[in-house]
């Protein structure tokens, strides 16, 4: 038990934070919890040299984004796709306007690709530098930008109704 001494307590800390990241990754709560799963298992063996080092989080992050593009180049090797769009469900709640302006984001991102989706969390969701998230997906800088245009520029073609939302997200990197 030495060996994974603190690791309950990071994953008790922790593991809601990660479970986030990982749903606005995959866009499924299942795959979500099996990505934050399939990350501490790979990060169990060395949690002692991770802890050791002085920022756990961060190695357990970049562990967890590079295991999401792993799954993505498994599953475009074999040629699966998601489904179109989820089932249609005969009842119609009454969404509040942020409810339904989160569902209609996680929609839409969901039609992006695994990367520019990981772009997308990381510098957004997670307020990351264009730096820091080059260096957390192993890509350069210029990557992580055009990424960044692309996925920005598909997503306001896919949902027209998140331009200002996409407005406010190309005014806050152009500040950056």
């Amino acid at each position: 038990m030495a060996r994974y001494d603190g690791l309950p307590e990071f994953v008790a800390a922790r593991g809601q934070a990660l479970l986030r990241s990982a749903y606005l990754l995959t866009g499924d709560g299942h795959l979500a919890e099996d990505l934050v799963q399939s990350t501490l298992v790979k990060v169990a063996p060395r949690w002692r040299r991770v802890a050791a080092v002085g920022n756990p989080e961060a190695y357990v992050r970049k562990m967890l984004y590079h295991e999401h593009i792993s799954w993505w180049r498994r599953r475009s090797r074999r040629n699966e796709l998601p489904s179109a769009a989820p089932p249609d469900d005969e009842r119609r709640p009454d969404f509040a306007d942020g409810a339904l302006l989160s569902m209609v984001l996680q929609q839409a991102l969901t039609k992006l690709t695994a990367k520019q989706r990981a772009v997308i969390v990381l510098r957004f969701y997670e307020d990351r530098s264009e730096i820091e998230t080059a260096e957390l997906l192993g890509c350069s800088t210029g990557t992580v930008k055009s990424q960044t245009h692309r996925a920005l520029a598909r997503l306001r073609v896919l949902e027209p109704g998140l331009a200002d939302l996409l407005t406010d997200a190309e005014t806050l990197e152009a500040t950056r």
